[in-house]
This record gives structure tokens, sequence and C-alpha cells, in this order.
């Protein structure tokens, strides 16, 4: 497993917080997603013998957990909610409407690797649906014009970097 010296630090530290290992395994799958970027194979082995888990241990929390992914995604991550408020609000036109902007359909990276587009459950923002996370951020009343302008933004500052 390829980690950070700093990731590999704070998984050893956050193990001697459980008094029984296999009660690490969310923190050190969260460590590894927040290092790599998603939960690799490799990873689910390489935590089942750090916590001296079966492999299928592990694999089982990371399938029923929807915050990890077990492939990689863009750079960006945006994450549009599809239950009832956002629905009826308008929230599949909103997924749509990025999906037209950055040329990709949900759960792919677009083609100039920069955003990944996701539906989500609930993102605790009813009242001001339909509503958006772009990484960590959190965007309300996102119609149609406001996925534009926030893909705009997107890309100007992936310009920016090139």
């Amino acid at each position: 497993m390829n980690l950070k010296p700093e990731t590999l630090r704070r998984i050893d530290d956050v193990i001697t917080h459980y008094p029984v290992k296999r009660s690490a395994v969310l923190m050190l799958l969260h460590a590894i997603q927040e290092d790599v970027g998603y939960i690799p194979q490799e990873a689910i082995e390489w935590v089942a013998q750090k916590l001296e888990l079966q492999p299928i241990n592990v694999y089982e929390v990371v399938t029923f957990y929807p915050m990890f992914r077990q492939k990689p995604i863009g750079r960006r991550h945006i994450k549009v909610c599809r239950t009832l408020s956002c629905a009826l609000m308008g929230g599949y036109k909103t997924c749509a409407a990025f999906e037209k902007e950055f040329d990709t359909h949900r759960g792919e990276i677009s083609p100039d690797g920069e955003v990944t587009i996701e539906f989500v459950e609930c993102l605790a923002s009813c009242g001001t649906a339909p509503v958006v996370m772009i990484d960590d951020d959190l965007h309300e009343k996102v119609d149609t014009a406001k996925a534009k302008q926030l893909s705009d933004q997107i890309k100007a500052e992936a310009a920016k970097r090139r």
C-alpha cells in the first residue's frame, strides 16, 4: 500500500484508540480514501491484514457505506441530491445540466479528468432544493442556470492550473 507517511502515522495512532482493533476499520478506510481518493482492492487487503481480519470483513464495510468509492473519480466531485424535495424542485434537470457541461455521465470521469458527477441521497437542505455539493462545498437552489455558472467556475479554475 503506497500511502503518505502522515497517513500511515495517523492510521497507527487511530488503531490505539480502540480496545478491539476491528473497530478502527471505518477510520482506516476514511484515512485511505482521503489519501488515495478511493479504496482500491489492495487497500482492502492491507486494512484486513493490519486489523487482523479477513478481507471480506473489510469489503463488507466498503460496499455497505456509500461514501466509500472503489474506483478513482475526477479531480472535482459533484454530488447532486436526488431525494424527494430536490427531485421535485428540478434536481434531475440540474444533474443533466452538469453532465452536459462536462460531456460526461453520472459515475464517470469527464474526458478532461476534471469531474465526476453522482446522485446522492439527502444533503440535509430540503428547504433550499435542489442542492449540490461540490467537493465539500454545499450549493443551494441550483437550477440549470446556476449549474452552468458553477460549471463555468470549475472550468475556469481548471484552466488556471494548466
